[in-house]
Protein backbone atom coordinates (compact mmCIF):
# COMPACT_ATOMS: atom_id res chain seq x y z
CA UNK A 1 0.00 0.00 0.00
CA UNK A 2 1.45 3.28 -1.03
CA UNK A 3 1.44 6.43 0.72
CA UNK A 4 1.90 8.98 -2.11
CA UNK A 5 2.77 12.86 -2.75
CA UNK A 6 1.34 13.52 -5.86
CA UNK A 7 1.76 16.86 -7.79
CA UNK A 8 -1.79 17.88 -6.53
CA UNK A 9 0.25 17.63 -3.23
CA UNK A 10 2.79 20.28 -3.84
CA UNK A 11 0.90 23.77 -3.09
CA UNK A 12 0.18 22.15 0.70
CA UNK A 13 3.54 20.83 1.02
CA UNK A 14 5.54 24.00 0.33
CA UNK A 15 2.88 26.02 2.98
CA UNK A 16 3.75 23.17 5.50
CA UNK A 17 7.49 23.28 4.54
CA UNK A 18 7.33 27.00 5.14
CA UNK A 19 5.01 26.45 8.51
CA UNK A 20 7.67 24.56 9.93
CA UNK A 21 10.46 26.62 9.09
CA UNK A 22 8.83 29.46 10.09
CA UNK A 23 8.11 27.81 13.64
CA UNK A 24 11.80 27.18 13.75
CA UNK A 25 12.77 30.88 13.43
CA UNK A 26 9.77 31.77 15.96
CA UNK A 27 12.34 29.81 18.71
CA UNK A 28 15.24 31.96 17.82
CA UNK A 29 13.67 35.69 17.87
CA UNK A 30 12.70 35.38 21.88
CA UNK A 31 13.12 38.97 23.80
CA UNK A 32 17.05 39.35 24.20
CA UNK A 33 18.87 42.27 25.78
CA UNK A 34 20.95 44.55 23.27
CA UNK A 35 24.06 41.90 23.94
CA UNK A 36 23.16 39.17 22.66
CA UNK A 37 21.24 40.65 19.45
CA UNK A 38 24.75 40.05 17.50
CA UNK A 39 24.75 36.46 18.89
CA UNK A 40 21.01 36.08 17.60
CA UNK A 41 22.03 37.43 13.96
CA UNK A 42 25.11 34.26 14.41
CA UNK A 43 22.32 31.81 15.07
CA UNK A 44 19.82 33.21 12.47
CA UNK A 45 22.61 33.02 9.81
CA UNK A 46 23.52 29.43 10.95
CA UNK A 47 19.46 28.55 10.58
CA UNK A 48 19.21 29.91 7.26
CA UNK A 49 22.37 28.12 6.07
CA UNK A 50 21.43 25.14 7.13
CA UNK A 51 17.91 25.48 5.48
CA UNK A 52 19.73 25.19 2.22
CA UNK A 53 21.40 22.13 3.13
CA UNK A 54 19.43 18.47 2.49
CA UNK A 55 20.59 14.82 4.02
CA UNK A 56 17.77 11.66 2.90
CA UNK A 57 17.17 9.25 5.61
CA UNK A 58 16.27 5.78 4.51
CA UNK A 59 13.79 3.94 7.71
CA UNK A 60 13.05 0.89 6.98
CA UNK A 61 10.42 -0.74 9.52
CA UNK A 62 9.09 -3.56 10.42
CA UNK A 63 6.00 -3.08 7.81
CA UNK A 64 6.54 -0.51 6.11
CA UNK A 65 9.98 1.51 4.65
CA UNK A 66 9.85 5.24 3.69
CA UNK A 67 12.45 7.85 2.45
CA UNK A 68 13.07 11.59 3.96
CA UNK A 69 14.50 14.62 2.68
CA UNK A 70 15.21 16.89 5.86
CA UNK A 71 16.80 20.49 5.40
CA UNK A 72 19.72 20.48 8.39
CA UNK A 73 17.17 22.50 10.94
CA UNK A 74 15.43 19.26 10.91
CA UNK A 75 12.77 19.83 8.44
CA UNK A 76 11.25 16.70 6.37
CA UNK A 77 11.22 18.78 2.99
CA UNK A 78 10.19 15.97 0.98
CA UNK A 79 8.92 12.09 2.18
CA UNK A 80 7.70 9.07 0.58
CA UNK A 81 6.52 5.35 2.69
CA UNK A 82 5.27 2.28 1.51
CA UNK A 83 4.21 -0.91 2.87
CA UNK A 84 5.26 -4.52 1.99
CA UNK A 85 4.27 -7.74 2.64
CA UNK A 86 4.40 -9.77 5.74
CA UNK A 87 4.37 -13.38 5.71
CA UNK A 88 2.93 -15.66 7.90
CA UNK A 89 2.89 -19.43 6.82
CA UNK A 90 1.99 -20.54 10.54
CA UNK A 91 1.30 -19.68 14.05
CA UNK A 92 4.33 -17.71 15.22
CA UNK A 93 5.93 -17.30 12.02
CA UNK A 94 6.86 -14.17 10.54
CA UNK A 95 8.33 -13.20 7.49
CA UNK A 96 9.28 -10.82 4.75
CA UNK A 97 10.63 -10.82 1.35
CA UNK A 98 14.55 -10.04 1.20
CA UNK A 99 13.86 -8.06 -2.82
CA UNK A 100 10.82 -6.57 -1.05
CA UNK A 101 12.70 -4.71 1.38
CA UNK A 102 15.06 -3.75 -1.18
CA UNK A 103 12.60 -2.85 -3.80
CA UNK A 104 10.78 -0.87 -1.49
CA UNK A 105 13.30 1.55 -0.02
CA UNK A 106 14.48 2.25 -3.89
CA UNK A 107 10.60 3.24 -4.52
CA UNK A 108 10.49 5.34 -1.63
CA UNK A 109 14.00 7.41 -3.14
CA UNK A 110 12.15 7.56 -6.65
CA UNK A 111 9.02 9.15 -5.35
CA UNK A 112 9.83 11.05 -2.85
CA UNK A 113 12.79 12.59 -4.98
CA UNK A 114 10.10 13.54 -7.95
CA UNK A 115 8.57 15.82 -5.13
CA UNK A 116 11.92 17.21 -3.95
CA UNK A 117 12.80 18.24 -7.81
CA UNK A 118 8.96 19.55 -8.24
CA UNK A 119 9.98 22.08 -5.39
CA UNK A 120 12.87 23.84 -7.20
CA UNK A 121 15.60 21.91 -5.49
CA UNK A 122 17.94 19.36 -7.68
CA UNK A 123 19.66 16.12 -6.51
CA UNK A 124 22.79 18.04 -6.17
CA UNK A 125 21.73 19.25 -3.08
CA UNK A 126 21.76 16.63 -1.29
CA UNK A 127 25.07 15.85 0.43
CA UNK A 128 24.67 12.79 2.31
CA UNK A 129 22.38 9.59 2.85
CA UNK A 130 21.68 7.72 6.03
CA UNK A 131 19.91 4.64 7.09
CA UNK A 132 18.03 3.33 9.82
CA UNK A 133 15.94 0.26 10.07
CA UNK A 134 14.27 -2.53 12.01
CA UNK A 135 17.19 -4.22 13.81
CA UNK A 136 17.08 -8.14 15.00
CA UNK A 137 15.40 -9.25 11.41
CA UNK A 138 17.53 -12.02 10.15
CA UNK A 139 19.00 -12.27 6.48
CA UNK A 140 20.76 -15.17 5.05
CA UNK A 141 22.13 -14.46 1.53
CA UNK A 142 25.15 -16.31 -1.11
CA UNK A 143 27.94 -14.07 -0.90
CA UNK A 144 28.98 -14.88 -4.26
CA UNK A 145 25.73 -14.37 -6.06
CA UNK A 146 23.71 -12.24 -3.77
CA UNK A 147 20.69 -14.54 -3.88
CA UNK A 148 18.47 -14.38 -0.40
CA UNK A 149 18.84 -17.95 0.77
CA UNK A 150 15.40 -17.53 2.35
CA UNK A 151 13.25 -14.97 3.53
CA UNK A 152 13.87 -12.95 6.19
CA UNK A 153 12.79 -14.18 9.44
CA UNK A 154 11.70 -10.72 11.10
CA UNK A 155 12.08 -10.30 14.94
CA UNK A 156 8.66 -10.78 16.20
CA UNK A 157 9.08 -14.25 14.87
CA UNK A 158 8.51 -16.83 17.83
CA UNK A 159 9.43 -20.65 15.98
CA UNK A 160 12.80 -20.42 18.11
CA UNK A 161 11.45 -20.71 21.26
CA UNK A 162 12.25 -24.54 21.56
CA UNK A 163 15.50 -23.55 20.64
CA UNK A 164 15.58 -20.82 23.32
CA UNK A 165 14.99 -23.00 26.06
CA UNK A 166 17.40 -25.85 25.04
CA UNK A 167 20.40 -23.04 24.93
CA UNK A 168 19.28 -21.98 28.30
CA UNK A 169 19.87 -25.29 29.61
CA UNK A 170 23.62 -25.47 28.05
CA UNK A 171 26.69 -24.70 29.94
CA UNK A 172 28.26 -20.96 29.86
CA UNK A 173 24.28 -19.43 29.06
CA UNK A 174 24.43 -17.52 32.48
CA UNK A 175 27.46 -15.70 31.41
CA UNK A 176 26.20 -14.08 28.29
CA UNK A 177 24.26 -11.30 28.72
CA UNK A 178 27.16 -10.14 30.87
CA UNK A 179 29.22 -9.88 27.72
CA UNK A 180 26.61 -8.71 25.03
CA UNK A 181 23.69 -7.23 27.33
CA UNK A 182 20.99 -9.59 26.02
CA UNK A 183 19.34 -12.48 27.32
CA UNK A 184 18.50 -15.60 25.64
CA UNK A 185 15.29 -15.03 23.85
CA UNK A 186 13.09 -15.61 20.48
CA UNK A 187 14.58 -11.97 19.88
CA UNK A 188 17.83 -11.99 19.57
CA UNK A 189 19.24 -12.97 15.40
CA UNK A 190 21.77 -15.17 16.72
CA UNK A 191 19.01 -17.81 17.72
CA UNK A 192 17.50 -17.27 14.68
CA UNK A 193 20.79 -17.79 12.42
CA UNK A 194 21.17 -21.03 14.64
CA UNK A 195 17.79 -22.31 13.92
CA UNK A 196 18.24 -21.30 9.85
CA UNK A 197 21.36 -23.80 10.20
CA UNK A 198 19.84 -26.88 11.26
CA UNK A 199 16.60 -26.15 9.54
CA UNK A 200 17.46 -25.24 6.48
CA UNK A 201 19.41 -26.96 4.24
CA UNK A 202 20.65 -24.81 1.71
CA UNK A 203 21.23 -22.04 4.78
CA UNK A 204 23.99 -24.85 5.82
CA UNK A 205 25.21 -26.08 2.69
CA UNK A 206 26.48 -22.55 1.80
CA UNK A 207 27.62 -22.46 5.15
CA UNK A 208 29.55 -25.62 4.86
CA UNK A 209 30.90 -24.03 1.24
CA UNK A 210 32.19 -20.50 3.10
CA UNK A 211 29.70 -19.45 0.84
CA UNK A 212 27.05 -18.56 3.78
CA UNK A 213 26.82 -14.16 4.49
CA UNK A 214 24.50 -13.06 7.55
CA UNK A 215 23.22 -9.69 8.61
CA UNK A 216 20.26 -7.58 9.64
CA UNK A 217 18.43 -5.60 7.55
CA UNK A 218 20.83 -2.91 7.70
CA UNK A 219 23.61 -5.22 6.12
CA UNK A 220 21.34 -6.34 3.48
CA UNK A 221 20.37 -3.04 2.36
CA UNK A 222 24.21 -1.22 2.39
CA UNK A 223 25.11 -4.45 0.89
CA UNK A 224 22.67 -4.06 -2.46
CA UNK A 225 22.54 0.03 -2.51
CA UNK A 226 26.33 -0.39 -3.01
CA UNK A 227 25.67 -3.18 -6.24
CA UNK A 228 25.66 -6.11 -4.48
CA UNK A 229 28.05 -8.83 -5.20
CA UNK A 230 29.83 -6.42 -7.24
CA UNK A 231 30.15 -4.01 -4.62
CA UNK A 232 31.09 -6.34 -1.85
CA UNK A 233 29.84 -3.97 1.02
CA UNK A 234 29.03 -6.64 4.16
CA UNK A 235 29.23 -4.14 6.98
CA UNK A 236 26.85 -3.09 9.90
CA UNK A 237 26.75 -0.13 12.89
CA UNK A 238 27.75 -0.68 16.69
CA UNK A 239 24.06 -0.34 17.82
CA UNK A 240 23.12 -2.68 15.37
CA UNK A 241 25.72 -5.56 15.78
CA UNK A 242 25.03 -5.13 19.38
CA UNK A 243 21.42 -6.35 18.99
CA UNK A 244 22.88 -10.14 17.37
CA UNK A 245 24.58 -11.39 20.23
CA UNK A 246 27.44 -11.54 18.86
CA UNK A 247 28.81 -8.60 19.97
CA UNK A 248 31.14 -7.86 22.94
CA UNK A 249 30.04 -4.09 24.77
CA UNK A 250 33.34 -3.40 25.91
CA UNK A 251 35.36 -4.27 22.33
CA UNK A 252 32.43 -3.30 20.32
CA UNK A 253 34.16 -6.74 18.12
CA UNK A 254 32.88 -10.18 17.65
CA UNK A 255 33.52 -12.19 20.54
CA UNK A 256 34.99 -15.90 20.16
CA UNK A 257 32.95 -17.01 23.42
CA UNK A 258 30.07 -15.71 21.72
CA UNK A 259 30.39 -17.33 18.22
CA UNK A 260 31.12 -20.83 20.20
CA UNK A 261 28.27 -20.70 22.76
CA UNK A 262 26.34 -20.54 19.04
CA UNK A 263 28.11 -22.94 17.33
CA UNK A 264 29.49 -20.94 14.65
CA UNK A 265 32.66 -21.17 12.66
CA UNK A 266 33.91 -18.02 11.66
CA UNK A 267 36.00 -18.94 8.82
CA UNK A 268 32.84 -20.86 7.43
CA UNK A 269 30.69 -17.34 7.29
CA UNK A 270 30.68 -14.08 6.32
CA UNK A 271 29.35 -11.83 9.38
CA UNK A 272 29.55 -8.16 8.74
CA UNK A 273 32.26 -5.66 9.83
CA UNK A 274 31.24 -3.34 12.83
CA UNK A 275 32.27 0.70 12.79
CA UNK A 276 30.71 3.57 13.91
CA UNK A 277 27.13 4.57 13.17
CA UNK A 278 28.55 7.46 11.91
CA UNK A 279 31.05 7.13 8.80
CA UNK A 280 32.22 9.49 5.88
CA UNK A 281 33.02 6.31 3.85
CA UNK A 282 32.68 3.00 5.97
CA UNK A 283 29.16 2.22 4.49
CA UNK A 284 29.46 3.01 0.74
CA UNK A 285 27.42 4.85 -1.48
CA UNK A 286 24.43 4.56 -3.76
CA UNK A 287 25.03 2.78 -7.13
CA UNK A 288 21.89 3.14 -9.40
CA UNK A 289 19.15 5.73 -9.20
CA UNK A 290 18.22 8.96 -8.84
CA UNK A 291 20.49 9.47 -6.06
CA UNK A 292 23.49 7.33 -7.69
CA UNK A 293 26.82 8.61 -6.23
CA UNK A 294 25.65 10.02 -3.05
CA UNK A 295 27.19 8.73 -0.25
CA UNK A 296 25.83 7.02 2.70
CA UNK A 297 27.40 8.34 6.02
CA UNK A 298 25.35 6.58 8.64
CA UNK A 299 24.16 3.33 9.93
CA UNK A 300 21.78 2.90 13.00
CA UNK A 301 18.76 0.43 14.66
CA UNK A 302 15.54 2.02 14.67
CA UNK A 303 15.25 2.47 18.14
CA UNK A 304 18.87 4.22 18.93
CA UNK A 305 18.05 6.44 15.50
CA UNK A 306 14.79 7.51 17.49
CA UNK A 307 17.01 8.57 20.75
CA UNK A 308 19.22 10.40 18.43
CA UNK A 309 16.03 12.20 16.82
CA UNK A 310 14.93 13.24 20.11
CA UNK A 311 18.77 14.47 20.62
CA UNK A 312 19.07 12.44 23.79
CA UNK A 313 22.31 12.90 23.93
CA UNK A 314 23.42 13.32 27.73
CA UNK A 315 23.23 10.56 30.50
CA UNK A 316 19.53 10.17 31.72
CA UNK A 317 17.55 11.40 28.74
CA UNK A 318 15.21 8.64 27.51
CA UNK A 319 12.58 8.19 24.37
CA UNK A 320 9.57 5.61 23.94
CA UNK A 321 8.77 4.13 20.35
CA UNK A 322 5.53 3.37 20.16
CA UNK A 323 5.60 1.36 16.47
CA UNK A 324 5.15 -1.94 15.38
CA UNK A 325 6.82 -2.96 19.04
CA UNK A 326 7.16 -0.30 21.93
CA UNK A 327 10.99 0.51 22.19
CA UNK A 328 12.02 2.63 25.65
CA UNK A 329 15.66 3.77 25.67
CA UNK A 330 17.30 4.63 28.50
CA UNK A 331 20.93 7.21 27.89
CA UNK A 332 23.40 5.35 30.73
CA UNK A 333 26.31 7.57 29.57
CA UNK A 334 30.19 6.06 28.16
CA UNK A 335 30.14 2.79 30.10
CA UNK A 336 27.21 -0.07 29.71
CA UNK A 337 24.77 -0.90 32.51
CA UNK A 338 24.21 -4.66 32.79
CA UNK A 339 20.91 -5.03 34.06
CA UNK A 340 20.10 -6.48 36.81
CA UNK A 341 15.82 -6.55 36.37
CA UNK A 342 15.16 -7.69 33.08
CA UNK A 343 16.30 -5.11 30.55
CA UNK A 344 18.85 -5.14 28.10
CA UNK A 345 21.76 -3.72 27.63
CA UNK A 346 22.61 -2.06 23.74
CA UNK A 347 24.88 0.28 22.33
CA UNK A 348 22.93 3.67 21.93
CA UNK A 349 25.17 4.67 19.39
CA UNK A 350 28.73 6.26 17.93
CA UNK A 351 28.94 9.32 15.85
CA UNK A 352 32.25 9.10 14.85
CA UNK A 353 35.42 7.05 15.11
CA UNK A 354 36.64 9.68 17.56
CA UNK A 355 33.82 9.68 19.50
CA UNK A 356 33.02 6.85 22.58
CA UNK A 357 30.43 5.26 22.03
CA UNK A 358 27.08 5.79 24.18
CA UNK A 359 25.12 2.86 26.05
CA UNK A 360 21.43 2.60 26.96
CA UNK A 361 19.70 0.23 29.26
CA UNK A 362 16.39 -1.00 26.91
CA UNK A 363 12.80 -2.09 27.48
CA UNK A 364 10.88 -3.84 24.79
CA UNK A 365 7.23 -4.45 24.21
CA UNK A 366 6.62 -6.87 21.58
CA UNK A 367 3.21 -5.49 20.96
CA UNK A 368 1.84 -1.75 20.50
CA UNK A 369 0.86 -0.46 16.87
CA UNK A 370 0.57 -4.39 15.82
CA UNK A 371 -1.95 -4.48 18.72
CA UNK A 372 -4.24 -1.66 16.81
CA UNK A 373 -3.67 -3.46 13.87
CA UNK A 374 -4.57 -6.70 14.98
CA UNK A 375 -8.01 -4.82 16.03
CA UNK A 376 -8.04 -3.82 12.57
CA UNK A 377 -7.12 -6.55 10.29
CA UNK A 378 -8.32 -9.34 12.28
CA UNK A 379 -11.38 -8.50 14.56
CA UNK A 380 -12.65 -5.66 12.04
CA UNK A 381 -13.07 -2.65 14.80
CA UNK A 382 -11.93 -0.38 12.72
CA UNK A 383 -10.92 0.35 8.57
CA UNK A 384 -8.56 2.93 9.64
CA UNK A 385 -5.88 2.82 12.11
CA UNK A 386 -6.27 6.14 13.05
CA UNK A 387 -9.68 5.79 13.93
CA UNK A 388 -8.68 4.05 17.08
CA UNK A 389 -8.62 6.85 19.59
CA UNK A 390 -12.33 7.42 18.36
CA UNK A 391 -13.33 4.23 19.34
CA UNK A 392 -11.44 4.48 22.43
CA UNK A 393 -13.11 7.25 23.09
CA UNK A 394 -16.45 6.07 22.65
CA UNK A 395 -16.18 4.75 26.45
CA UNK A 396 -15.11 6.75 29.25
CA UNK A 397 -12.48 3.61 30.27
CA UNK A 398 -11.02 0.39 29.81
CA UNK A 399 -14.93 -0.72 31.60
CA UNK A 400 -12.65 -3.36 33.56
CA UNK A 401 -10.75 -5.59 30.47
CA UNK A 402 -7.29 -6.11 30.92
CA UNK A 403 -5.88 -7.40 27.65
CA UNK A 404 -2.26 -8.46 27.62
CA UNK A 405 -1.20 -9.02 24.38
CA UNK A 406 1.77 -12.16 24.34
CA UNK A 407 1.30 -12.19 20.54
CA UNK A 408 5.22 -13.26 20.52
CA UNK A 409 5.20 -14.05 24.47
CA UNK A 410 5.96 -10.89 27.00
CA UNK A 411 9.00 -8.95 26.11
CA UNK A 412 11.25 -6.48 28.71
CA UNK A 413 11.25 -6.84 32.33
CA UNK A 414 9.19 -10.36 32.34
CA UNK A 415 10.67 -12.27 29.15
CA UNK A 416 8.09 -15.23 29.37
CA UNK A 417 7.74 -16.99 26.64
CA UNK A 418 5.25 -19.05 27.37
CA UNK A 419 2.42 -16.71 27.66
CA UNK A 420 0.14 -16.09 24.94
CA UNK A 421 -2.36 -13.01 24.46
CA UNK A 422 -5.30 -12.88 26.86
CA UNK A 423 -7.99 -10.74 27.67
CA UNK A 424 -9.66 -10.69 31.28
CA UNK A 425 -12.74 -8.73 32.69
CA UNK A 426 -15.09 -9.11 29.26
CA UNK A 427 -19.23 -9.20 30.61
CA UNK A 428 -21.79 -8.29 28.62
CA UNK A 429 -21.61 -4.85 28.79
CA UNK A 430 -18.03 -5.12 26.99
CA UNK A 431 -18.30 -2.73 24.13
CA UNK A 432 -15.15 -2.30 21.25
CA UNK A 433 -14.31 1.09 22.84
CA UNK A 434 -13.54 -0.67 25.94
CA UNK A 435 -11.15 -3.70 24.26
CA UNK A 436 -9.66 -0.47 22.06
CA UNK A 437 -8.21 1.24 24.77
CA UNK A 438 -7.46 -2.06 27.40
CA UNK A 439 -5.40 -2.48 23.93
CA UNK A 440 -3.10 0.77 24.21
CA UNK A 441 -3.45 0.33 27.97
CA UNK A 442 -1.28 -2.64 27.47
CA UNK A 443 1.58 -0.73 25.83
CA UNK A 444 0.95 1.91 28.49
CA UNK A 445 1.47 -0.51 31.20
CA UNK A 446 4.55 -2.82 29.88
CA UNK A 447 6.01 0.64 29.65
CA UNK A 448 5.79 1.21 33.25
CA UNK A 449 6.93 -1.74 34.36
CA UNK A 450 10.52 -1.26 31.98
CA UNK A 451 10.64 2.31 33.61
CA UNK A 452 10.61 0.66 36.95
CA UNK A 453 13.06 -1.83 35.90
CA UNK A 454 15.08 1.24 34.63
CA UNK A 455 15.06 3.13 38.39
CA UNK A 456 16.07 0.10 40.19
CA UNK A 457 19.52 0.03 38.14
CA UNK A 458 20.01 3.02 37.29
CA UNK A 459 19.39 4.42 40.98
CA UNK A 460 17.55 7.76 39.37
CA UNK A 461 13.75 8.15 38.60
CA UNK A 462 12.97 9.88 35.26
CA UNK A 463 11.16 12.91 35.51
CA UNK A 464 9.92 13.09 31.89
CA UNK A 465 9.60 10.79 28.85
CA UNK A 466 10.06 11.86 24.98
CA UNK A 467 7.58 10.06 22.88
CA UNK A 468 7.12 9.31 18.99
CA UNK A 469 5.71 6.72 17.00
CA UNK A 470 2.43 5.73 15.19
CA UNK A 471 0.43 5.38 18.24
CA UNK A 472 1.60 8.22 19.95
CA UNK A 473 -0.27 10.45 17.56
CA UNK A 474 -3.26 9.40 19.86
CA UNK A 475 -3.76 11.69 22.67
CA UNK A 476 -6.06 9.39 24.49
CA UNK A 477 -2.83 6.50 24.59
CA UNK A 478 -0.07 9.65 25.52
CA UNK A 479 -2.75 10.64 28.13
CA UNK A 480 -3.31 7.42 29.73
CA UNK A 481 0.56 6.70 29.74
CA UNK A 482 1.00 9.93 31.63
CA UNK A 483 -1.21 8.64 34.06
CA UNK A 484 0.51 5.15 34.30
CA UNK A 485 3.95 6.21 35.22
CA UNK A 486 2.87 9.67 36.84
CA UNK A 487 5.63 11.73 34.94
CA UNK A 488 5.10 14.38 32.05
CA UNK A 489 5.35 13.00 28.03
CA UNK A 490 7.05 15.30 25.94
CA UNK A 491 5.76 14.50 22.32
CA UNK A 492 7.23 16.27 19.13
CA UNK A 493 5.80 18.79 16.58
CA UNK A 494 7.26 16.55 13.87
CA UNK A 495 6.93 13.16 14.10
CA UNK A 496 9.53 11.47 11.98
CA UNK A 497 12.14 11.68 14.68
CA UNK A 498 13.77 7.91 13.92
CA UNK A 499 14.19 8.77 10.28
CA UNK A 500 15.38 12.22 11.69
CA UNK A 501 18.14 10.65 13.51
CA UNK A 502 19.71 8.99 10.68
CA UNK A 503 19.87 11.95 9.26
CA UNK A 504 21.30 13.75 12.16
CA UNK A 505 24.34 10.92 12.29
CA UNK A 506 24.52 11.44 8.44
CA UNK A 507 25.28 14.79 9.09
CA UNK A 508 28.00 14.11 11.99
CA UNK A 509 29.88 11.95 9.61
CA UNK A 510 30.20 14.97 6.96
CA UNK A 511 30.51 17.76 9.91
CA UNK A 512 27.26 19.60 9.19
CA UNK A 513 27.96 19.63 13.20
CA UNK A 514 30.80 18.94 15.03
CA UNK A 515 29.05 18.92 18.68
CA UNK A 516 25.96 18.00 20.23
CA UNK A 517 25.65 21.47 21.48
CA UNK A 518 24.56 22.76 18.12
CA UNK A 519 21.57 20.67 18.33
CA UNK A 520 20.08 22.10 21.32
CA UNK A 521 16.85 23.43 19.08
CA UNK A 522 16.32 21.07 16.75
CA UNK A 523 12.77 19.56 16.54
CA UNK A 524 11.75 21.83 19.87
CA UNK A 525 8.95 23.84 18.55
CA UNK A 526 5.60 23.62 19.27
CA UNK A 527 6.14 19.81 21.22
CA UNK A 528 3.07 18.98 23.60
CA UNK A 529 3.00 18.14 26.94
CA UNK A 530 0.77 15.24 28.77
CA UNK A 531 0.60 15.78 32.69
CA UNK A 532 -0.49 13.47 34.74
CA UNK A 533 -4.95 13.86 35.38
CA UNK A 534 -5.59 10.75 37.53
CA UNK A 535 -4.24 10.26 41.40
CA UNK A 536 -0.61 8.12 41.98
CA UNK A 537 -3.73 6.00 44.22
CA UNK A 538 -5.51 5.04 41.29
CA UNK A 539 -2.65 4.65 38.98
CA UNK A 540 -1.19 2.53 41.05
CA UNK A 541 -4.74 0.16 41.30
CA UNK A 542 -5.03 0.42 37.53
CA UNK A 543 -1.16 -1.49 38.02
CA UNK A 544 -2.18 -4.15 40.22
CA UNK A 545 -5.01 -5.37 37.72
CA UNK A 546 -2.42 -5.64 35.06
CA UNK A 547 0.27 -7.23 37.03
CA UNK A 548 -2.39 -9.97 38.36
CA UNK A 549 -3.26 -10.24 34.96
CA UNK A 550 0.08 -11.24 33.28
CA UNK A 551 0.67 -13.93 35.76
CA UNK A 552 -2.76 -15.31 35.04
CA UNK A 553 -1.37 -15.26 31.27
CA UNK A 554 1.65 -17.74 31.53
CA UNK A 555 1.62 -21.10 30.80
CA UNK A 556 -0.73 -20.80 28.15
CA UNK A 557 2.57 -21.84 25.50
CA UNK A 558 3.15 -25.79 25.50
CA UNK A 559 6.26 -26.55 23.58
CA UNK A 560 6.08 -29.96 23.15
CA UNK A 561 2.54 -29.38 21.89
CA UNK A 562 3.52 -27.03 19.49
CA UNK A 563 6.66 -29.29 18.30
CA UNK A 564 3.71 -32.45 18.37
CA UNK A 565 1.63 -30.24 16.13
CA UNK A 566 4.67 -29.14 13.55
CA UNK A 567 5.33 -32.84 13.36
CA UNK A 568 1.91 -33.57 12.20
CA UNK A 569 1.81 -30.91 9.83
CA UNK A 570 5.27 -32.81 8.22
CA UNK A 571 3.54 -36.02 8.27
CA UNK A 572 0.61 -34.61 6.27
CA UNK A 573 2.69 -32.56 3.71
CA UNK A 574 4.92 -35.86 3.12
CA UNK A 575 1.44 -37.78 2.26
CA UNK A 576 0.04 -35.11 -0.20
CA UNK A 577 3.61 -35.43 -1.79
CA UNK A 578 3.36 -39.07 -2.27
CA UNK A 579 -0.11 -39.12 -3.26
CA UNK A 580 0.85 -36.17 -5.71
CA UNK A 581 3.57 -38.74 -7.31
CA UNK A 582 1.61 -41.65 -7.11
Amino acid sequence: MRNPFDMSDLDALVEEQQERQQNYADLHTHQSHDGDRSLLQDEQRRSDNLKDRFIGAIDQGTTSSRFIIFDCTGVPVAKYQMEFRQIHERSGWHEQDPFELVDSVYTCIEEAMKTFLALGHSRDEIEAIGITSQRETALCWDWETGEPLHNAIAWPDTRTTGLVRELKAKKGAEDLSKICGLPLSTYPSSVTLMWMLRNLPEVKKAYDEGRLAFGTVDTWLLYNLNGGPEGGRLVTDVSNASRTMFMNLETLDYDDRLLKFFELDRNKIRLPKIIPSSDPEGFGWVRSGPLDGVPITSCLGDQSSALVGHCAFTPGSAKNTYGTGCFLLYNVGEKPVISKHGLLATVGFQLGKNRKPVYALEGSVAVAGSGISFLMNNMGFFRDSRKVSEVAASVPDSGGCVFVTAFSGLFAPYWIDDAKGTIFGITQHTQRGHIARATMEAACFQTKAILDAMELDSGHKLTELAVDGGMSNSDICMQTQADIIQIPLERPAMHETTALGAAIAAGFAIDVWKDFSELKDMDRANRTTFVPHVTPAHSRKMYRQWTKAVEMSRGWLDTNEENDEDEGEEESEQKEQQALKH
